[in-house]
Protein backbone atom coordinates (compact mmCIF):
# COMPACT_ATOMS: atom_id res chain seq x y z
CA UNK A 1 0.00 0.00 0.00
CA UNK A 2 2.63 2.51 0.65
CA UNK A 3 4.66 2.05 -2.57
CA UNK A 4 1.23 2.49 -4.33
CA UNK A 5 1.18 5.95 -2.56
CA UNK A 6 4.62 7.08 -3.48
CA UNK A 7 3.80 5.53 -6.93
CA UNK A 8 0.75 7.93 -7.31
CA UNK A 9 2.86 10.97 -5.95
CA UNK A 10 5.62 9.95 -8.59
CA UNK A 11 2.62 10.39 -11.43
CA UNK A 12 0.86 13.36 -9.86
CA UNK A 13 4.14 15.96 -9.75
CA UNK A 14 4.88 15.47 -12.85
CA UNK A 15 1.52 16.01 -14.36
CA UNK A 16 0.96 18.92 -12.59
CA UNK A 17 4.12 20.80 -13.02
CA UNK A 18 3.11 20.64 -17.07
CA UNK A 19 -0.60 22.08 -16.19
CA UNK A 20 0.99 24.75 -14.34
CA UNK A 21 3.18 25.63 -17.30
CA UNK A 22 0.50 24.62 -19.93
CA UNK A 23 -2.44 27.31 -17.77
CA UNK A 24 0.19 29.86 -17.15
CA UNK A 25 1.47 29.75 -21.00
CA UNK A 26 -2.40 30.49 -22.03
CA UNK A 27 -3.77 32.46 -19.73
CA UNK A 28 -1.10 35.78 -19.73
CA UNK A 29 -0.92 36.14 -23.84
CA UNK A 30 -0.41 40.35 -22.82
CA UNK A 31 2.23 39.55 -20.63
CA UNK A 32 5.58 40.22 -21.00
CA UNK A 33 8.20 37.22 -22.47
CA UNK A 34 9.76 35.41 -19.91
CA UNK A 35 9.61 31.65 -17.74
CA UNK A 36 8.28 31.59 -14.20
CA UNK A 37 10.36 28.82 -13.61
CA UNK A 38 8.84 26.01 -10.97
CA UNK A 39 5.78 26.72 -9.03
CA UNK A 40 6.26 28.34 -5.63
CA UNK A 41 10.13 29.11 -6.16
CA UNK A 42 10.23 30.10 -9.69
CA UNK A 43 13.58 31.04 -10.90
CA UNK A 44 14.59 32.47 -7.14
CA UNK A 45 18.04 29.99 -7.24
CA UNK A 46 19.35 30.77 -10.36
CA UNK A 47 18.79 34.28 -9.32
CA UNK A 48 20.79 33.74 -6.09
CA UNK A 49 23.18 31.96 -7.20
CA UNK A 50 24.06 33.13 -10.51
CA UNK A 51 24.28 36.82 -9.13
CA UNK A 52 21.33 39.54 -10.41
CA UNK A 53 23.31 41.06 -13.05
CA UNK A 54 24.17 37.87 -15.09
CA UNK A 55 20.28 36.38 -14.77
CA UNK A 56 18.68 39.83 -15.69
CA UNK A 57 21.56 39.96 -18.42
CA UNK A 58 20.52 36.57 -19.93
CA UNK A 59 16.93 36.85 -19.83
CA UNK A 60 17.34 40.76 -21.47
CA UNK A 61 19.31 38.99 -24.78
CA UNK A 62 16.81 35.69 -24.48
CA UNK A 63 13.56 37.65 -24.05
CA UNK A 64 13.51 41.09 -24.37
CA UNK A 65 16.25 44.43 -23.40
CA UNK A 66 13.03 46.54 -21.99
CA UNK A 67 10.88 43.86 -19.86
CA UNK A 68 10.56 40.34 -19.12
CA UNK A 69 8.74 38.12 -16.30
CA UNK A 70 9.62 35.85 -14.19
CA UNK A 71 8.79 34.21 -10.44
CA UNK A 72 11.43 35.48 -7.43
CA UNK A 73 10.80 34.47 -3.92
CA UNK A 74 7.81 32.78 -4.52
CA UNK A 75 6.28 36.11 -6.17
CA UNK A 76 5.20 36.99 -9.46
CA UNK A 77 7.55 39.32 -10.50
CA UNK A 78 8.29 41.76 -13.80
CA UNK A 79 11.85 43.24 -14.14
CA UNK A 80 12.32 46.51 -16.19
CA UNK A 81 15.99 47.22 -17.56
CA UNK A 82 17.39 50.29 -19.28
CA UNK A 83 16.96 54.01 -18.60
CA UNK A 84 13.50 53.95 -19.78
CA UNK A 85 12.18 51.61 -17.83
CA UNK A 86 13.75 53.15 -14.68
CA UNK A 87 12.14 56.45 -15.72
CA UNK A 88 9.03 55.34 -16.22
CA UNK A 89 8.74 53.16 -12.74
CA UNK A 90 10.02 56.32 -10.83
CA UNK A 91 8.42 58.60 -12.61
CA UNK A 92 5.15 56.63 -11.71
CA UNK A 93 5.40 55.63 -8.28
CA UNK A 94 37.84 52.58 16.19
CA UNK A 95 40.79 51.19 17.20
CA UNK A 96 44.20 53.49 16.62
CA UNK A 97 46.33 52.45 13.47
CA UNK A 98 49.85 52.38 13.86
CA UNK A 99 52.90 53.38 11.55
CA UNK A 100 51.60 50.29 9.13
CA UNK A 101 49.30 48.10 9.56
CA UNK A 102 46.83 45.32 7.77
CA UNK A 103 43.30 46.00 8.05
CA UNK A 104 40.73 44.29 7.23
CA UNK A 105 38.37 46.87 5.00
CA UNK A 106 34.67 45.90 4.84
CA UNK A 107 34.81 45.27 8.52
CA UNK A 108 36.08 48.20 9.48
CA UNK A 109 34.20 50.53 7.19
CA UNK A 110 30.56 48.32 8.73
CA UNK A 111 31.92 49.30 11.93
CA UNK A 112 32.52 53.13 11.15
CA UNK A 113 29.34 53.07 9.64
CA UNK A 114 27.34 51.68 12.41
CA UNK A 115 28.57 54.01 14.88
CA UNK A 116 28.06 56.81 13.34
CA UNK A 117 24.69 55.89 12.43
CA UNK A 118 23.63 54.99 16.06
CA UNK A 119 25.59 58.24 17.36
CA UNK A 120 23.28 60.46 14.70
CA UNK A 121 20.20 58.79 15.44
CA UNK A 122 20.19 56.66 18.46
CA UNK A 123 22.13 59.58 20.75
CA UNK A 124 24.79 55.90 21.75
CA UNK A 125 28.03 55.34 21.43
CA UNK A 126 29.00 52.46 23.55
CA UNK A 127 31.20 50.08 22.24
CA UNK A 128 29.86 47.02 24.01
CA UNK A 129 25.97 48.19 22.62
CA UNK A 130 26.98 48.78 18.95
CA UNK A 131 29.27 45.38 18.79
CA UNK A 132 25.78 43.46 19.82
CA UNK A 133 23.79 45.60 16.49
CA UNK A 134 26.57 44.99 14.84
CA UNK A 135 26.08 40.98 14.94
CA UNK A 136 22.51 41.05 14.39
CA UNK A 137 22.19 43.77 11.53
CA UNK A 138 24.84 41.58 9.82
CA UNK A 139 21.86 38.79 9.85
CA UNK A 140 19.26 41.17 8.78
CA UNK A 141 20.78 42.22 5.87
CA UNK A 142 21.30 39.20 4.70
CA UNK A 143 17.93 37.30 5.22
CA UNK A 144 16.78 40.63 3.32
CA UNK A 145 16.55 39.02 0.43
CA UNK A 146 16.56 35.42 0.68
CA UNK A 147 13.87 32.80 0.08
CA UNK A 148 11.09 33.67 2.61
CA UNK A 149 11.44 29.91 4.13
CA UNK A 150 11.51 29.65 8.20
CA UNK A 151 13.13 26.96 9.07
CA UNK A 152 16.08 26.79 11.38
CA UNK A 153 19.73 27.62 10.03
CA UNK A 154 18.28 29.35 7.27
CA UNK A 155 19.03 33.07 6.25
CA UNK A 156 15.68 33.87 6.75
CA UNK A 157 15.22 32.36 10.33
CA UNK A 158 18.30 33.69 11.45
CA UNK A 159 17.08 37.27 10.06
CA UNK A 160 13.85 36.83 11.90
CA UNK A 161 15.76 36.11 15.01
CA UNK A 162 17.90 38.60 15.13
CA UNK A 163 15.36 41.28 13.90
CA UNK A 164 13.75 40.04 17.06
CA UNK A 165 16.97 40.86 19.31
CA UNK A 166 17.28 44.07 17.46
CA UNK A 167 13.59 45.17 18.50
CA UNK A 168 14.08 44.30 22.05
CA UNK A 169 17.68 46.49 22.08
CA UNK A 170 15.76 48.85 20.22
CA UNK A 171 13.24 49.07 23.12
CA UNK A 172 15.89 49.81 25.56
CA UNK A 173 17.32 52.35 24.12
CA UNK A 174 13.60 54.25 23.30
CA UNK A 175 13.10 53.41 27.74
CA UNK A 176 16.58 54.97 28.43
CA UNK A 177 15.63 57.96 26.06
CA UNK A 178 12.70 58.82 27.47
CA UNK A 179 13.83 59.01 31.09
CA UNK A 180 16.73 60.87 29.94
CA UNK A 181 14.09 63.32 28.08
CA UNK A 182 11.80 63.54 31.16
CA UNK A 183 15.02 64.86 33.22
CA UNK A 184 15.43 67.43 31.03
CA UNK A 185 18.15 65.84 29.11
CA UNK A 186 19.57 67.18 25.48
CA UNK A 187 17.58 65.74 22.61
CA UNK A 188 20.61 66.01 20.14
CA UNK A 189 19.58 62.73 18.59
CA UNK A 190 16.72 61.53 15.80
CA UNK A 191 15.25 59.29 18.37
CA UNK A 192 14.72 62.00 20.60
CA UNK A 193 12.41 64.02 18.23
CA UNK A 194 10.62 61.21 17.65
CA UNK A 195 9.76 60.38 20.92
CA UNK A 196 8.33 63.76 21.28
CA UNK A 197 6.59 63.83 18.08
CA UNK A 198 3.10 64.05 17.63
CA UNK A 199 0.58 63.68 14.54
CA UNK A 200 -2.12 66.17 13.63
CA UNK A 201 -4.48 64.94 16.03
CA UNK A 202 -1.60 65.05 18.69
CA UNK A 203 -0.78 61.17 18.73
CA UNK A 204 2.37 60.17 19.69
CA UNK A 205 4.05 57.28 17.78
CA UNK A 206 4.02 53.74 19.31
CA UNK A 207 7.40 52.14 20.74
CA UNK A 208 6.64 49.82 18.40
CA UNK A 209 6.79 52.00 15.27
CA UNK A 210 9.53 53.87 16.72
CA UNK A 211 11.45 50.75 16.87
CA UNK A 212 10.62 49.84 13.40
CA UNK A 213 11.21 53.65 12.04
CA UNK A 214 14.79 54.19 13.95
CA UNK A 215 15.93 50.20 12.46
CA UNK A 216 15.08 51.15 8.86
CA UNK A 217 17.28 54.68 9.44
CA UNK A 218 19.84 52.06 11.20
CA UNK A 219 19.76 49.70 8.12
CA UNK A 220 19.63 52.34 4.90
CA UNK A 221 22.33 54.02 6.82
CA UNK A 222 24.48 51.24 7.32
CA UNK A 223 25.23 48.35 4.83
CA UNK A 224 25.39 50.47 1.42
CA UNK A 225 27.50 53.58 2.99
CA UNK A 226 30.17 50.70 4.44
CA UNK A 227 29.77 49.00 0.75
CA UNK A 228 30.15 52.15 -1.02
CA UNK A 229 33.62 53.28 1.48
CA UNK A 230 35.41 49.85 1.19
CA UNK A 231 34.96 49.83 -3.03
CA UNK A 232 36.66 53.30 -2.66
CA UNK A 233 39.41 51.81 -1.25
CA UNK A 234 39.28 48.37 -3.71
CA UNK A 235 39.45 50.88 -6.63
CA UNK A 236 42.48 52.44 -4.82
CA UNK A 237 41.43 56.15 -5.55
CA UNK A 238 44.39 58.41 -4.00
CA UNK A 239 42.39 61.52 -5.74
CA UNK A 240 44.09 64.98 -4.47
CA UNK A 241 40.96 67.07 -4.49
CA UNK A 242 41.10 67.40 -0.52
CA UNK A 243 44.09 68.20 0.24
CA UNK A 244 43.67 71.67 -0.05
CA UNK A 245 40.29 71.86 1.34
CA UNK A 246 41.24 71.86 4.69
CA UNK A 247 44.59 72.66 6.68
CA UNK A 248 45.20 69.91 9.24
CA UNK A 249 43.61 69.54 12.15
CA UNK A 250 40.54 71.43 11.13
CA UNK A 251 37.24 70.40 10.86
CA UNK A 252 35.19 69.66 7.96
CA UNK A 253 31.61 71.89 7.53
CA UNK A 254 28.67 71.18 5.29
CA UNK A 255 29.98 73.41 3.56
CA UNK A 256 33.56 71.99 2.69
CA UNK A 257 31.66 68.94 2.27
CA UNK A 258 28.86 70.37 -0.66
CA UNK A 259 32.24 71.92 -2.52
CA UNK A 260 33.56 68.49 -3.03
CA UNK A 261 32.24 67.73 -6.60
CA UNK A 262 35.27 65.75 -8.17
CA UNK A 263 35.22 63.62 -4.95
CA UNK A 264 31.36 63.08 -5.57
CA UNK A 265 32.19 62.43 -8.80
CA UNK A 266 34.61 59.69 -7.27
CA UNK A 267 31.99 58.27 -5.26
CA UNK A 268 29.16 57.87 -8.11
CA UNK A 269 31.82 56.16 -10.13
CA UNK A 270 32.92 53.92 -7.27
CA UNK A 271 28.91 53.28 -6.84
CA UNK A 272 28.80 52.44 -10.49
CA UNK A 273 31.33 49.97 -10.96
CA UNK A 274 30.14 48.33 -7.80
CA UNK A 275 26.25 49.22 -7.02
CA UNK A 276 25.75 48.56 -2.86
CA UNK A 277 22.32 46.90 -3.63
CA UNK A 278 21.58 45.60 -7.24
CA UNK A 279 17.93 47.05 -7.53
CA UNK A 280 14.79 47.29 -5.63
CA UNK A 281 11.36 45.79 -5.21
CA UNK A 282 7.91 47.65 -6.08
CA UNK A 283 4.51 46.34 -6.29
CA UNK A 284 2.29 46.92 -8.93
CA UNK A 285 -0.92 48.74 -7.90
CA UNK A 286 -3.27 49.05 -10.82
CA UNK A 287 -2.74 47.25 -14.87
CA UNK A 288 -0.52 49.20 -16.55
CA UNK A 289 1.18 48.30 -19.92
CA UNK A 290 4.82 48.87 -21.21
CA UNK A 291 6.72 48.05 -24.25
CA UNK A 292 3.35 46.87 -25.57
CA UNK A 293 3.00 44.41 -22.58
CA UNK A 294 0.09 44.26 -20.46
CA UNK A 295 1.25 44.36 -16.09
CA UNK A 296 -1.12 43.24 -13.74
CA UNK A 297 -2.35 44.31 -10.46
CA UNK A 298 -0.43 42.60 -7.65
CA UNK A 299 2.21 41.94 -9.57
CA UNK A 300 5.68 42.63 -8.41
CA UNK A 301 8.21 45.00 -10.22
CA UNK A 302 12.21 44.54 -9.93
CA UNK A 303 14.43 47.24 -10.69
CA UNK A 304 17.94 46.95 -11.91
CA UNK A 305 21.20 49.32 -11.61
CA UNK A 306 23.94 46.48 -13.31
CA UNK A 307 22.32 46.73 -16.28
CA UNK A 308 22.50 50.31 -17.20
CA UNK A 309 25.76 51.35 -15.26
CA UNK A 310 27.37 48.80 -17.28
CA UNK A 311 25.95 49.59 -20.44
CA UNK A 312 28.95 51.19 -22.91
CA UNK A 313 25.22 52.70 -24.99
CA UNK A 314 25.23 54.70 -22.01
CA UNK A 315 28.88 54.79 -20.69
CA UNK A 316 31.34 54.83 -23.11
CA UNK A 317 34.47 52.38 -21.96
CA UNK A 318 32.31 50.89 -18.71
CA UNK A 319 35.28 49.27 -17.61
CA UNK A 320 37.52 52.19 -17.33
CA UNK A 321 37.11 54.15 -13.69
CA UNK A 322 36.82 57.58 -14.76
CA UNK A 323 35.04 60.29 -12.36
CA UNK A 324 35.26 63.36 -14.94
CA UNK A 325 32.24 61.58 -16.77
CA UNK A 326 29.83 63.31 -14.32
CA UNK A 327 30.98 66.97 -14.67
CA UNK A 328 28.77 67.31 -17.89
CA UNK A 329 25.24 66.52 -16.92
CA UNK A 330 24.02 65.64 -20.32
CA UNK A 331 26.22 63.26 -20.57
CA UNK A 332 24.87 61.27 -18.63
CA UNK A 333 21.69 60.09 -19.42
CA UNK A 334 19.01 60.38 -17.61
CA UNK A 335 17.54 57.54 -15.20
CA UNK A 336 20.88 55.08 -16.71
CA UNK A 337 22.72 55.52 -13.07
CA UNK A 338 19.87 55.28 -10.25
CA UNK A 339 22.17 54.34 -7.19
CA UNK A 340 19.39 56.24 -4.70
CA UNK A 341 16.47 54.96 -6.63
CA UNK A 342 14.21 57.52 -7.92
CA UNK A 343 10.89 59.05 -7.50
CA UNK A 344 8.72 59.75 -4.48
CA UNK A 345 10.36 56.32 -3.02
CA UNK A 346 13.43 57.78 -3.73
CA UNK A 347 16.52 56.98 -0.99
CA UNK A 348 15.79 59.60 1.87
CA UNK A 349 19.39 58.92 2.92
CA UNK A 350 21.27 60.42 -0.08
CA UNK A 351 22.70 63.45 1.83
CA UNK A 352 23.37 61.38 4.79
CA UNK A 353 25.75 59.37 2.72
CA UNK A 354 27.25 61.96 1.40
CA UNK A 355 28.00 63.82 4.05
CA UNK A 356 29.38 60.06 5.28
CA UNK A 357 31.43 58.99 2.36
CA UNK A 358 32.59 62.35 1.51
CA UNK A 359 34.27 62.68 5.66
CA UNK A 360 35.17 59.61 5.05
CA UNK A 361 37.22 60.21 2.02
CA UNK A 362 38.51 63.28 3.59
CA UNK A 363 39.89 61.72 6.60
CA UNK A 364 41.77 58.59 4.81
CA UNK A 365 43.17 60.40 1.82
CA UNK A 366 44.77 63.23 3.95
CA UNK A 367 46.11 60.38 6.63
CA UNK A 368 46.65 57.18 4.94
CA UNK A 369 48.24 55.47 2.01
CA UNK A 370 47.58 51.86 1.54
CA UNK A 371 47.59 49.27 -0.91
CA UNK A 372 45.58 46.26 -2.01
CA UNK A 373 46.83 42.19 -0.35
CA UNK A 374 44.37 40.62 -3.05
CA UNK A 375 44.50 43.14 -5.83
CA UNK A 376 41.85 40.48 -7.89
CA UNK A 377 39.61 39.72 -4.84
CA UNK A 378 36.20 38.47 -5.85
CA UNK A 379 33.13 39.81 -5.19
CA UNK A 380 30.48 37.99 -3.03
CA UNK A 381 27.08 38.60 -2.31
CA UNK A 382 23.65 38.46 -4.20
CA UNK A 383 21.37 41.70 -3.82
CA UNK A 384 24.06 43.21 -1.76
CA UNK A 385 27.90 42.86 -2.93
CA UNK A 386 30.86 42.77 -0.34
CA UNK A 387 34.47 41.64 -0.64
CA UNK A 388 35.38 37.56 -0.41
CA UNK A 389 37.74 38.17 2.04
CA UNK A 390 36.99 41.56 3.48
CA UNK A 391 38.99 43.79 1.83
CA UNK A 392 42.42 43.35 3.56
CA UNK A 393 44.88 45.88 2.77
CA UNK A 394 48.43 47.51 4.32
CA UNK A 395 47.89 50.87 5.83
CA UNK A 396 50.38 53.34 6.22
CA UNK A 397 50.16 56.33 8.16
CA UNK A 398 51.12 59.81 6.20
CA UNK A 399 53.63 60.98 9.10
CA UNK A 400 53.74 64.30 7.40
CA UNK A 401 50.34 65.43 7.69
CA UNK A 402 49.83 64.00 10.89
Amino acid sequence: METLYYLIILCIVPVLLVLYKVIFKFSNDDLPPGNMGWPIIGETIEFLFCTPENFVLKRMKKYSPDIFKTNLFGEKMIVICGPKGLKFLFSNEQKPIGRKAQVKTYHVTKILTLTLASQIFLGIDEPERIARLLENFDKVTVGMHSMVVNFPGTRFSKATKAASILRRELNGVIQEKKEAISRGGPMNDVLSHMIVATDPSGKYMSEAEIADKVMGLLVAGYHTVATTMAFFIKLNVQQKEIWESKKAGELLEWDDIKKMKYSWNVVYEVMRFTPPIQGGFREVLTDFTYAGFTVPKGWKLYWTVSTTSKNPQYYPEPEKFEPSRYEDASSCPAFAFVPFGGGPRMCPGKEYTRLAVLTFIHNVVKKFEWELIIPNEKIEGDMMPYPQKGLPIRLRSNSILM
